[in-house]
Order: C-alpha cells, then structure tokens, then sequence
C-alpha cells in the first residue's frame, strides 16, 4: 500500500521545514497524533528516532533513514511483517510559497492485512497530517503562531 497526498502553502521551505522538523509539536497541529516524543537530542537528521502516538493505532518508534536538511526526509518503523515508511518532501515554489508532499508506504507480508484494517484510517491520517501542516507553517510565516 501506498499513498501520497500534496498541498500548497502560502510559507517558504525554511517555515515549512521547522514546523516539520519539531516533531514533538505535531499533536499541536494535527488530530492524528496524540504524543511524539524525540529519543535524541540534538539535531534532527538520519539515526533520529521518536515514539509517536496515534489515536487507535499502536505506539510506534520511528527512525530517520534519508534527510535532505530543508528539503526532505523520510522515517520507518518495523513491526511484525510490516514496514512502514513515511516520506516527507518540501520543494520550493518561488515567491515565498512551498508545496509539501507526504507519503506513506507499508511493505512486507502482513501489508495486504494492515491496509486491509487499518488503511482507511491511514490514508485519514495522511491527509489531516497535510492539512495541519499548511495551517501551521502558514500561521509561523504569518507571525500567528502559538
């Protein structure tokens, strides 16, 4: 299963990519994240790992495998039969704008299950995850943030 959702946003990429970066404030912002919590300090980037979780879904460490500082980058986590990998892509529109890609990926053998159970909710999640984006980067940009 594999699904990917876009968005424009009135932000530049570095806006974008703080409120991206700071995945400890994601519940801030999006419903579908109840608690992310960092296992490193330091900076963001490959070898990162934090424990998100999501309402109706299993807690999950997720671990950086691929970062492009300010561009992209991308986390999986491994469970029993199934790898799951979100990507994460920022590309620079001009005039102050950015569109923002997020995907999600699941392979392995129990795939065809988890998707058959909880892929709608995925994909749900995906989106709402989109949305918050947008409204926060466009919020920092603009000064409105909390």
């Amino acid at each position: 299963m594999r699904f990917q959702t876009q968005v424009d946003v009135d932000a530049d990429t570095e806006t974008v990519w703080r409120v991206l970066i700071d995945v400890e404030a994601w519940p801030k912002w999006t419903a579908s994240m109840t608690s992310v919590q960092r296992l490193q300090s330091g900076e963001f980037g490959v070898g990162s790992s934090a424990r998100v979780v999501q309402p109706k879904l299993k807690a999950a460490v997720y671990t950086v495998t691929e970062c492009e500082v300010g561009r992209s980058f991308t986390w999986e986590t491994k469970a029993a039969g199934v790898t799951v990998r979100a990507g994460h892509l920022i590309e620079d529109l001009g005039q102050g704008k950015a569109r923002v890609t997020l995907s999600i990926e699941q392979s392995g053998l129990l795939s065809g299950i988890v998707d058959m159970l909880f892929g709608k909710r995925t994909r749900q999640y995906v989106a709402m995850e989109t949305r918050g984006l947008k409204n926060a980067a466009e919020a920092l940009a603009a000064g409105t943030d909390s």
